[in-house]
């Protein structure tokens, strides 16, 4: 009896018993669930930075890499004579920044192009509400008709608009100088006039801009439910006060979007001016985006205009941060 216990400890000590089986057995199946999960992940993760790679290495080589370069670019007097030699352009500090103060083009860019986005936004955020608004309350049949109309100036190229625009805005043969001599008047020569240069160009920007706005809204105001509507309509809600009431708050989000997309994209306007006017005359066109290039690629001060690039950077942040904060939906 006692030699038979003996044994028995003995194959416990030696981990041959049924006990001492088992416990080896779940401590190798415990690891084995998480290393598989480990090994996936790890699988997955390579195969997210293979497909992504392409679009990584043309981000970094021509995006990443100019914009850490322009800041670096900002503060020193990088030029002509540096093109073949560019580390043996010389460190300037803030001097770059401190010129665009007394820089009487560039404030007067600055000015230019507050005129064209307090101007141009509103108005291109307005035409595109209330196209979508129209497309959406009762024209089912023609709506992708419309809705193509509105939005094929955003697709169509500079060149093409631009022509478009000089032959409505043409002082002797344009489509406004036809209309005005229909009524004995003279039409005026838009584009050279310093007070209506920058209009025109206004007007051609939110032409060529609604499409994207009415896209947009025509997508947010389909996406809210038909039973609100109704249960307005049911309370005695009028056309107005729905509109104010049911359909500007649930379209709050879209109405973000548009602004801080249309107000980026206007803070930035260099097409039109560059197009139609060339910055002029005397300099009423003349946007922060322009002069930029100009200083960058007519007279190669790059450095100057690296600077330039960041000031507008550090605008268009902050207008955005405000729009944000302004139009944020309050619900949340």
């Amino acid at each position: 009896m006692s030699t038979t216990a003996a044994k028995a400890a003995a194959e416990d000590r030696g981990g041959n018993g049924p006990g001492a089986a088992a416990e080896p057995t779940a401590g190798r199946e415990v690891p084995e669930a998480p290393r598989r999960r480990r090994d996936r992940l790890s699988t997955q993760n390579v195969a997210g930075w293979f497909y992504s790679a392409p679009f990584l290495s043309l981000f970094l080589t021509f995006m990443a890499l100019p914009i850490v370069a322009t800041l670096v670019m900002s503060f020193t007097d990088f030029g002509l004579r540096n093109v073949t030699d560019p580390f043996s352009a010389e460190f300037v500090g803030l001097e770059n920044y401190a010129k665009l103060v007394e820089d009487e083009k560039f404030v007067r860019s600055l000015l230019n192009t507050g005129y064209f986005v307090v101007l141009g936004v509103p108005l291109t955020i307005g035409s595109g509400l209330v196209a979508a608004v129209l497309l959406n309350s009762g024209i089912d049949r023609m709506r992708t008709f419309f809705r193509v109309g509105f939005y094929a100036p955003v697709v169509t190229a500079i060149v093409a608009v631009a022509v478009i625009w000089r032959f409505v805005l043409d002082p002797s043969e344009g489509l406004i100088a036809g209309l005005a001599g229909q009524i004995g008047l003279d039409s005026p020569d838009f584009l050279a006039s310093e007070t209506l240069a920058m209009p025109s160009l206004i007007a051609m920007a939110v032409w060529r801009n609604m499409g994207t706005a009415m896209v947009l809204f025509l997508a947010g105001l389909q996406a809210i439910p038909s039973e609100v509507r109704e249960a307005a309509r049911i309370d005695g809600a009028g056309i107005v006060q729905e509109f104010r009431t049911i359909t500007v708050p649930l379209l709050r989000p879209t109405m973000l979007y548009v602004a801080v997309m249309t107000t980026i994209g206007f803070l930035n306007v260099f097409e039109e001016p560059f197009v139609m006017t060339d910055g002029g005359p005397s300099d009423s066109t003349l946007t922060v985006s322009l002069h930029m290039y100009r200083e960058g690629f007519d007279f190669f001060h790059m450095g100057y205009a690296g600077a330039m690039a960041y000031v507008l950077f550090v605008i268009v942040l902050a207008v955005t941060l405000l729009q944000l904060r302004l139009l944020k939906d309050k619900t949340r």
